[in-house]
């Protein structure tokens, strides 16, 4: 009998995480995945994220009727990534799955996520949906593109299997919480630990609600996040650029010297190429300072000991117990 832990982190899931609470109730008894194998859902975890909605009232209704039900309560808005972090690390069961709140994912698969796991000895499981994802035509284009560049430019080939429903071995999972600092980004964190993953091909449902609890600040917060938790290859990528620069003005100088020389040491023109030419170097002078400027504060961040998130004892005050 595999133990199984449930980590949700709650945002705006006022509407839509009861249903999904019902859902996993269903798998509290003894289940058998398709595979034969024998798991139970002992725990869902539920931790509360500060959103702007009442989600803190219904998760206390939650928490008294369901006895599988554990509510971790927040400061204060940390985001998902954070919120999925401190779930690790409240969570106790042998398996640990990661759900929105949402009612995309669909609990049934759950079972076999279990069965990759233990047929491919993997730590880890991400879904890959196959079905178009139920946002816009603009917001999965957007993530499309931001998949792109991370699996091209910041090196991550795993990268498009990065996704919030997941299934990770509950001691691994627990103690990267214990070490993840401020700045942390999931599953980047679990490529450092995890040696062997798998996927299990799912489908995707309709949102519960009618606005999405992420906007188009939030994904770019997380997508830039990701980079600068990718490691040094953004700095290196200041430096080829410094060097590609140095070596366009360098080729740049020779062409105006010849020019020079062959016009009998007349001043050669094109101030015009020359204002556009500095304005470049400016702008990827900036560009890169500002890039390093980001590294550094992520590094001041783990130095002072800003912390990743921080739990409290009960929730916000004025909501009855």
């Amino acid at each position: 009998m595999h133990s199984i832990s449930i980590v949700v982190p709650v945002y705006q899931g006022e509407q839509t995480i009861s249903a999904l609470v019902h859902e996993l109730d269903a798998l509290a008894g003894p289940c058998v995945t398709p595979g034969g194998a024998e798991f139970s859902v002992d725990e869902i975890v539920l931790v509360h994220d500060h959103g702007p909605d009442e989600s803190d009232r219904v998760l206390l209704d939650l928490e008294r009727r369901f006895g599988q039900v554990r509510v971790v309560w927040l400061s204060r808005n940390f985001g998902q990534d954070a919120a999925t972090i401190a779930g690790l690390a409240a969570a106790r069961g042998e398996w640990i799955a990661t759900m929105d709140e949402d009612g995309q994912h669909d609990p049934a698969f759950i079972g076999a996520f279990l069965d990759a796991a233990i047929a491919d000895r993997a730590d880890l499981v991400y879904s890959s949906p196959t079905n178009t994802r139920p946002h816009g035509l603009l917001r999965n284009l957007t993530s499309r593109g931001a998949k792109m560049v991370l699996s091209t430019v910041f090196a991550f080939p795993a990268s498009t299997r990065f996704e919030s429903f997941r299934l990770i071995r509950g001691d691994i999972g627990r103690q990267l919480a214990d070490v993840a600092a401020n700045g942390a980004y999931l599953d980047v964190a679990l490529t450092w630990v995890v040696g062997e993953t798998a996927t299990v091909p799912v489908v995707l449902r309709a949102e519960g609600r009618e606005e999405s609890g992420y906007n188009y600040r939030r994904l770019f917060a997380l997508f830039w996040k990701m980079v600068l938790c990718s490691g040094t290859r953004g700095l290196r990528l200041v430096s080829l650029l410094g060097i590609t620069l140095t070596i366009v003005g360098a080729v740049m100088a020779v062409v105006i010297i010849v020019q020079a020389l062959a016009d009998g040491g007349a001043n050669p023109e094109g101030w015009a190429s020359i204002v556009v030419v500095l304005l470049v170097c400016s702008g990827a002078t900036l560009l890169s300072l500002g890039l390093i400027a980001e590294y550094l504060g992520v590094a001041l961040h783990i130095l002072v000991g800003k912390p990743l998130y921080l739990t409290v004892d009960a929730p916000r005050p004025g909501i009855a117990e």
